[in-house]
């Protein structure tokens, strides 16, 4: 696959929304593709306010470093000045917390998921399910 698509996104969040029910947590699940670019986002029953603006961000932080946002948050204590200042230096279109991950296919980035709803932990384990729907086809 060398690009993401909207029927691609879909899957994506179908998987990660059937991971948060299985959580029993809500969940806005958001797709972006390798630039950063708005794929998809569905807001979750349940879900904050806020929550779209924050599983974008998260999303394209994981696509801009091609790397989980679970990484970045354990990457901000060997590199606190860098890691802590990203979603300032990068004018809050990028949030390195936790609920993020790249979309790989074959060996190159296409994309990203990012989820917001539940607590850090969910939030990863909503984004991988959704990524791991992309990359199964």
């Amino acid at each position: 696959m060398d690009e993401l698509t909207l029927e691609t996104a879909e899957k994506a969040v179908k998987a990660a929304q059937a991971k948060a029910r299985e959580l029993g947590t809500p969940m806005t699940v958001t797709v972006v593709d390798a630039a950063g670019r708005l794929v998809l986002c569905a807001r979750g029953d349940g879900t904050g306010f806020f929550t779209p603006e924050t599983s974008r961000a998260k999303a394209v932080a994981a696509a801009a470093f091609r790397r989980a946002t679970k990484e970045m948050a354990n990457l901000r204590e060997s590199a606190p000045a860098f890691w802590g200042n990203v979603t300032a230096i990068l004018g809050g279109q990028a949030l390195p917390s936790i609920g993020a991950v790249p979309v790989i296919s074959s060996g190159k980035l296409i994309g990203a998921v990012g989820c917001g709803g539940g607590t850090g932990e969910q939030d990863h384990l909503c984004a991988e399910a959704g990524a791991a729907a992309i990359a199964s086809g």
